[in-house]
């Protein structure tokens, strides 16, 4: 039976649904006010005349696009908010938090754990995790016949499908890896997957046939495949996806894998980890005293410009 898996790490939650020791689905969250599920209070920083949209500003600066607005709603007005979905930031673009009117009473965000009904635990089983960080890290998942090359962009993600068979079968056996990638990779929103041109009108049946099998627990909208290949995906997105986080913050993402690999060092009476000087940036003081109590031990950090970003380490030393 499948089972959700929560490990509370320090500067991220991180959530793993296991069955059979296989990985069905994960999830990350960072910290913020603005998460989906949260109900906080804000001003009405702007409304265009006759809009139903306008834009909330909150006590920590960080502002959101409002949706639904009552037509006795004005600028200035003290409103409680439903966040719709967090903020997604994409290198120099920003994409705000979406929230709603709220009647509900003030309550953060639930955490993994309460959202998915999960069990927490100290660690994942071994290697789980860091399978799903290392192809979500270099964007490409290969299969028996080809390969699948994620690319997240302003209007959607990507997928390209390379293959090395005949179009329909590279197709086929593409789709149940990009569904099981899809749910692996907490991926939403708008989804462009461009398959081998299949110029049998019947064969891009089959593959419209497939995708609607593979994807039919999932909720979300597609489109049939046209003349070119191109698909067409639509689902609901509450915030950034493991792929957009280790696409797009990719020093603070290291920082959080350096954290996790630091946890699980044993012995000795110091902990030393060593990262790329962008990495040891993102540590925050207070990251660091978490590690130290959880530890138990002192922790020391050198950088390393000759590290990757993501080859960051750490090991236990005697002082």
């Amino acid at each position: 039976m499948a089972e959700w898996l929560v490990e509370e790490g320090i500067g991220e939650e991180r959530a793993l649904l296991v069955e059979n020791g296989h990985v069905i689905a994960a999830k990350m969250r960072w910290p913020a006010i603005l998460k989906a599920g949260a109900v906080v209070e804000g001003v009405l920083a702007s409304r265009p005349r006759g809009r139903f949209r306008g834009r909330a500003r909150f006590a920590d600066g960080s502002e959101a696009q409002v949706d639904r607005l009552p037509a006795d709603a004005s600028e200035g007005a003290t409103m409680r908010f439903e966040v719709v979905r967090a903020a997604i930031s994409e290198g120099r673009r920003q994409k705000y938090a979406q929230v709603r009117p709220s009647d509900a009473p003030l309550r953060p965000a639930p955490t993994l754990a309460e959202k998915l009904d999960a069990r927490v635990v100290h660690r994942f089983p071994e290697g789980l995790w860091e399978d799903i960080l290392h192809q979500a890290w270099a964007g490409v998942v290969p299969f028996d016949v080809g390969v699948l090359h994620f690319s997240p962009t302003p209007a959607m993600l990507l997928v390209d499908l390379d293959g090395f068979d005949l179009p329909l079968t590279v197709s086929l056996h593409a789709v149940p890896v990009l569904a099981s990638v899809i749910r692996r990779f907490d991926l939403g929103g708008m989804i462009g997957v461009d398959f081998p041109t299949i110029e049998s009108k019947a064969d891009r049946k089959l593959v419209d046939q497939a995708l609607a099998e593979a994807l039919a627990d999932w909720d979300h909208e597609r489109t049939a495949m046209n003349g070119f290949g191109f698909v067409q995906i639509v689902a609901r997105l509450e915030g950034p996806s493991i792929l957009h986080r280790l696409h797009h913050h990719r020093a603070a993402a290291a920082a959080r894998m350096l954290l996790r690999r630091a946890e699980r060092v044993e012995g000795g009476t110091v902990v030393e980890m060593f990262a790329h000087p962008a990495v040891i940036a993102c540590l925050k003081h207070d990251w660091l005293m978490q590690l130290n109590r959880r530890l138990g031990r002192a922790v020391v950090v050198t950088e390393d410009a000759t590290l990757a970003l993501e080859s960051g380490f750490a090991q236990a030393v005697s002082s």
